[in-house]
């Protein structure tokens, strides 16, 4: 009987135990993680600094843009308004026979103008203006100085007017009218003489293209038309030229025709020459 009750007693120890087993189980699962709490307060002040820093932001590049106008105010004032950078010097090359003094006066630019503004297309044409210049370039060198660079017209003949003698350039223009020609100047003999008229134009042309070894015999030019072209040289012979085409040609045949005794010689066709 006393054994039996042991032996009942057992059973209710493995309960026991087993209950025991069980607790201990549970107590080794792992606690479920707690919540996220709430998020951490920004920084006192956080959103005052970040506005005074766009601010002070702002600020700056306000401040550089005003700064930015007030230099190019400044110099736009400075080239285009005030005497700082302005004409000091009217510089004139080229010019031999037209005082420069003429030429400055014609320029019309007055000292101290700004020299950015100077018309330099107004200040050609009225340079220009004076008969005796051909062309004329201007431009500005900085810091103050006016440039103007001329060709004068060169007088190729003397053209006979009331007595007269007018200088004319290759182009018919009068550059001088003296009360006597020059001696190294051949006579220009036309009917309307004039820049416009072909006639004209073509006694010019063949003067222009004579050599250096014959237009110093050349004493006289003559034109009834633009193909009828004739020459008198300083000895009293004559030279039938024609047009002014081929007048490399119709010279070097001609000097060749002058060691010739003759009073007449004709090139006009340099195919067919004649002598009389």
């Amino acid at each position: 009987m006393a054994a039996s009750r042991r032996g009942g007693g057992t059973p209710g120890s493995t309960e026991a135990a087993g209950t025991a087993d069980r607790a201990g189980d549970v107590d080794e699962v792992p606690a479920p993680p707690e919540p996220p709490g709430p998020p951490a307060p920004p920084p006192a002040g956080g959103e005052d600094a970040g506005a005074a820093r766009g601010r002070w932001t702002g600020w700056r590049v306000v401040l550089v843009l005003v700064l930015f106008a007030a230099v190019v105010g400044c110099a736009t004032w400075i080239v285009f308004f005030s005497s700082v950078l302005g004409l000091r010097e009217i510089e004139v090359v080229g010019n031999l026979t037209v005082p420069s003094e003429q030429i400055q006066r014609a320029a019309g630019v007055p000292e101290g103008h700004p020299l950015a503004t100077v018309d330099l297309g107004g200040v050609r044409g009225r340079v220009l203006g004076i008969r005796q210049i051909e062309s004329a370039a201007v431009e500005r060198t900085w810091p103050g100085t006016l440039r103007i660079a001329i060709v004068e017209r060169r007088p190729v003949a003397v053209l006979p007017v009331a007595g007269k003698a007018a200088l004319v350039d290759k182009y018919g223009v009068v550059t001088e009218v003296r009360s006597v020609g020059s001696p190294r100047l051949p006579l220009l003999r036309v009917n309307r003489p004039s820049p416009e008229d072909p006639s004209t134009r073509a006694a010019l042309a063949v003067i222009v293209s004579l050599p250096a070894t014959l237009a110093p015999k050349v004493a006289e030019v003559r034109a009834t038309g633009p193909e009828a072209v004739s020459l008198r040289l300083g000895d009293g012979r004559t030279v039938v030229w024609g047009g002014a085409d081929r007048a490399r040609q119709k010279a070097r045949i001609l000097m060749t025709l002058l060691k010739k005794p003759a009073d007449s010689y004709d090139v006009s066709s340099p195919e067919v020459v004649t002598v009389e």
